[in-house]
């Protein structure tokens, strides 16, 4: 039976641990995330049990649904850790009855049944907690077996196995032990002696301890060849009266302790007369700054009153060089002599580094600097926890633990008395501490950073050159480390100006190497956080910095790696975690977004070119801009009701698993607006690739974005940049479609002409390729050109042309702007039968796409023709209902025509407060989106309104704008009629004059698109 890696796994592994007890659901989103759960986290659970349970069906397990969780039914023997766990019982039974040779039988088969390290593989916190747990017990039977066959006279044929465990568990005192006394015992004694050494070595080399009082009376026992070590040794130590199962782990020794052993009676008690009150505080940060809000939080925790019997605990976390170990210290100084008087500890835990400091060993310097003397400390990290805890019971001392890793390395550090206080500073986000209280430290102020600048550069050097200093600061993001890095280097160069350090830093490529003065360094501070990653978050980080924008949806990171998981964020979490990664915000879909800190982002490029091939890093980003080129064709296709209208290149798209695109884009729009800028940088990212198909597709694909949000700006430059690649590649249909691309851009800014020409030329090149779909699309807007010219009938024979185009590759999108443009030509040339032909049947086109604005766009011309017919009733129903649309829609362009005609329909409906009203917010709109003749034609439509309400001032000033932009423009019978009403309203004040609009309603020159 196979079980898919992820989420499943540690499920069944949550159950398998418990089985026969119910596991709650909480339990198993904790074992699964660790921390911070998606909102659908019990949903997910349910799925996974789902699926377990059909995988089980044929095992025999029973996975039972019972509150508040799941319990997992099987039989004992089938589960290995509940086999393991009665092996180790009946060997226990048959200890006590004196059959050492059968219970060492018993506890082989126990440990034969692991199969390399528990839950392997399984990536969970919380469960690995167990997993170490459960092979500490392992381990710990095994001596338990070796100590019984050492007693029964085995030890020659135990001595390869032993040294094979020793060589793997090296620190482990009991198993060198038993390899001494089985040389030892074959003869080899110096080979014993030497297996001493060496583990003496070890341990004063890596943990700076001597080795624990019983291996240094072994090794005084094999010098003075006691006799003791010749007879029956299997003692257990004094209250281990039990073989340990999985759950309980030994206590028991590997050895007898010769007679010449002195044992503390009383391990728990400090001894008699001790006072020692440690001050190992590293020096406070002179120039320490800002900070305010964290301290003042900090010492809160530590010192209020309210906590009751509980420890003060605060976790200072945030990313590398963010000064988080300055920030402990410097609050651990403030507090020190007057609120924690017994002593302050401090341990570097190193959680960073290759090695943390292993928390037994923190515990034993604690204890000596406490007062405890070497042989007094006992042997055993539980023992020397409580003896730690027994000490501080009634004493008022403050803990720093710098740089720790987890939660584990902490908890035993913790004391157990609310007079103590402690902080732990950390790169990792450690929430599971028992009642801490968190502080993540952030980047610096820009206040605060001057001020480090001036306390270390100098005030006058700061001050004589302000700009640079505000540009310096910008140029290492804030970043206390590399700042402190910046002002030791122009501190130690007084001939060195402010403005020739940000001249030196403005290269991003060698920024880095600009941040290193002495000991000092930003990237080597990084790299401890890199180093002790796992290879899989070493790559995500690499890949990670390929990516442009503000902010990233963590399904790049997901086509980065060519990983199709359901939440490709998990691949980003453990940056998060790190503090290599920012989260900046919760998406619509309720993800996470990403991005780096800048100078993170330099150290992640560097890796990523030193430490990826040419080919992966191209590959990558075929990925990357695939990932949201797939993405935007699927938007399109659900805006446009199909795969309509659309030009595709051959690109390569990647494409992440169904369940997430539904979860991106609910709204397709709202998406496309969302990611306009991570899309902006695609198209640019593509560009510099030289990926020159990619590039003109995701580019000529945001022409819904571009030309329904009036993007203008940002059109422009993804058409630049995209037309230089394929240009550089002589792609002859990228050129065409960004041609095609450009005419549009210039129909949205009435730049006719010039868009006539791109539309000419993308026709011929389209036609030249036989590409149909391009040729139809150029047709169909000339034929909006010729009639903006006034050439209907050259206008209508392009729309024929066009249909025919649309109708021949079965896109009835195409068909449908073809004919709403044909209807309205055939009712602007009195064919008014033929052109509510054509309107009709594009409505039943929209209506087959189900594209809201293609239904609205119709039934504005239905509205227009309505009101031409004297139906204003009806026309102005009509037009409300198409203006609804498209501000559901949010769709400027739309929503300015719909004012436009909702206050000509109002006028002459003589509601001239409500066409006032309509006219008013069409004005807004086309301001807003700096469309100055369609401002003009709105404004001429109110000038008139208002010259009949006798408001003459601004009627004229309305008429005199608009005047200026027909003037411009050449519109000439528009330009006469803004004159007319100015000339009217000169020479005297508008009497009786009607106030409404013009009745029927003119072609205006912008598009309807």
């Amino acid at each position: 039976m196979r079980i898919p890696p992820g989420r499943q796994q540690v499920v069944l592994s949550a159950l398998l641990l418990d089985a026969g007890r119910v596991v709650s659901t909480d339990s198993l989103v904790d074992a699964i995330w660790d921390e911070d759960p998606p909102g659908t986290a019990r949903t997910q659970v349910q799925i996974c049990i789902s699926r377990l349970r059909k995988s089980l069906a044929s095992t025999g397990a029973v996975l039972v649904t019972r509150p508040p969780g799941y319990l997992l039914q099987a039989d004992a023997d089938a589960i290995d850790v509940r086999r393991c766990e009665r092996l180790a019982a009946e060997a226990e039974v048959v200890i006590r009855e004196g059959r050492d040779a059968e219970a060492a039988v018993l506890l082989r088969k126990a440990t034969g049944l692991w199969r390399g390290a528990t839950l392997s593989g399984v990536s969970s916190r919380s469960l690995g907690t167990k997993a170490t747990r459960l092979d500490e017990s392992r381990i710990s039977l095994i001596e338990t077996y070796l100590d019984l066959e050492l007693g029964l006279g085995l030890h020659h044929g135990l001595i390869g196995e032993i040294t094979a465990l020793v060589e793997d568990f090296p620190l482990r005192e009991r198993l060198r032990g038993q390899l001494m006394v089985a040389l030892y015992r074959s003869g080899r004694q110096a080979e014993a002696l030497e297996t001493y050494r060496r583990g003496r070595d070890l341990l004063i080399d890596e943990l700076g301890l001597e080795p624990g009082g019983e291996l240094r009376s072994l090794e005084s026992a094999i010098l003075s060849a006691d006799p003791s070590l010749l007879g029956r040794i299997r003692t257990p130590d004094p209250g281990a009266s039990s073989v340990s199962t999985p759950s309980t782990v030994p206590v028991r020794t590997g050895v007898a302790r010769p007679r010449s052993e002195k044992a503390v009676d009383d391990p728990g008690s400090s001894p008699a007369g001790i006072e020692a009150r440690p001050r190992q505080l590293p020096a406070d940060t002179a120039d320490f700054v800002g900070r305010s809000e964290w301290i003042k939080a900090v010492e809160s925790t530590l010192t209020v009153p309210e906590r009751g019997h509980a420890v003060g605990v605060a976790v200072v976390i945030g990313r590398p060089g963010v000064g988080k170990s300055a920030m402990a210290v410097h609050v651990a100084h403030r507090l020190g002599e007057e609120r924690f008087p017994d002593g302050q500890l401090y341990c570097d835990l190193r959680g960073s580094r290759d090695q943390p400091t292993e928390t037994a060993d923190a515990l034993a310097r604690f204890l000596r600097a406490l007062g405890i003397p070497g042989q007094a400390v006992p042997e055993g990290r539980d023992e020397r926890a409580e003896m730690y805890r027994s000490l501080l019971s009634d004493r008022r001392v403050l803990v720093v633990l710098d740089d720790a890793r987890s939660e584990r390395q902490v908890e035993d550090l913790l004391p157990g008395s609310s007079g103590c206080g402690v902080i732990v500073t950390s790169r990792a986000r450690l929430t599971g501490v028992p009642g801490a209280v968190l502080a993540e430290l952030d980047v610096l102020e820009k206040g605060p950073s001057l001020d480090l600048l001036r306390r270390i550069v100098g005030p006058d050097r700061v001050d004589g050159e302000p700009a640079a200093a505000e540009a310096l600061v910008r140029s290492v993001g804030r970043l206390p480390l590399a700042l402190r890095i910046v002002a030791a280097r122009l501190a130690a160069r007084p001939h060195w100006s402010l403005a020739s350090m940000v001249n030196r830093l403005s290269d991003e490529r060698h920024r880095l190497d600009e941040l290193t003065h002495g000991e000092l360094g930003v990237r080597a501070s990084l790299s401890l956080t890199y180093d002790g990653m796992d290879a899989l978050t070493r790559r995500t980080l690499r890949l990670f910095a390929l990516t442009e924008g503000a902010s990233q949806p963590g399904w790049v990171a997901g086509a980065l790696l060519d990983d199709r998981r359901l939440y490709p964020s998990d691949l980003l979490e453990p940056l998060v975690d790190a503090q290599m990664l920012d989260v900046t915000g919760i998406d619509p879909g309720g993800d996470p977004r990403y991005r780096y800190h800048d100078i993170i982002r330099l150290f992640a490029r560097e890796r990523l070119l030193e430490q990826e091939t040419e080919s992966d890093r191209a590959e990558a980003t075929v990925r990357l801009v695939g990932g949201w080129l797939g993405l935007v064709d699927e938007a399109n296709r659900r805006i446009h009701g199909g795969d309509y209208l659309l030009l595709h290149g051959e690109g390569s798209r990647w494409r992440p698993p169904r369940r997430l695109v539904e979860r991106v884009l609910v709204d397709p729009m709202d998406w496309l607006e969302g990611e306009q800028d991570n899309l902006y940088a695609a198209v640019d990212i593509a560009a510099a690739a030289g990926l020159d198909e990619l590039c003109w597709d995701l580019a000529v694909s945001l022409l819904t974005l571009f030309g329904r949000r009036c993007h203008t700006d940002e059109w422009a430059a993804a058409n630049r940049s995209a037309m230089e690649a394929v240009r550089a590649a002589d792609n002859r249909r990228g050129i065409a479609a960004l041609t095609f691309s450009y005419g549009c851009l210039y129909l949205d800014q009435r730049r006719n002409d010039e868009a006539e020409l791109a539309m000419t030329t993308a026709l011929e090149a389209f036609t030249g390729l036989d590409d149909t779909l391009g040729r139809a699309k150029c047709l169909r807007e000339l034929a909006h050109l010729a009639n903006m010219g006034g050439d209907r009938r050259r206008a209508l024979e392009y729309c024929e042309r066009a249909h025919t185009g649309f109708e021949s590759i079965g896109d009835i999108a195409g068909m449908g702007r073809a004919l709403l443009l044909s209807g309205h030509l055939y009712m602007s040339l009195g064919e008014e039968e033929r052109g509510m032909d054509c309107l009709l049947r594009a409505r039943e086109y929209a209506e087959t796409t189900g594209d809201p604005r293609s239904r609205a766009q119709v039934m504005r011309r239905l509205g227009q023709y309505a009101l031409l017919r004297g139906e204003h009733k009806e026309a102005f129903g009509i037009l409300s209902e198409s203006f609804e649309l498209v501000r559901e829609l949010r769709d400027p362009i739309g929503e300015g025509y719909l004012l436009h005609d909702l206050g000509r329909v109002s006028g002459s409906l003589g509601r001239t407060d409500e066409a006032r009203g309509f006219l008013g917010r069409s004005l807004a709109v086309r301001e807003q989106i700096r469309d100055r003749e369609g401002r003009a034609e709105v404004g001429l439509d109110l000038a008139r309104l208002l010259a009949g309400l006798g408001e003459r001032e601004q009627a004229i000033e309305l008429a005199e704008q608009a005047a200026g932009v027909f003037s411009e423009r050449g519109s000439k019978r528009e330009l006469a009629e803004a004159e007319e009403i100015i000339g009217t309203l000169r020479p005297r004040a508008p009497r009786g004059r009607s106030s409404g609009c013009s009745g029927p309603s003119r072609h205006r020159r912008g598009r309807s698109r």
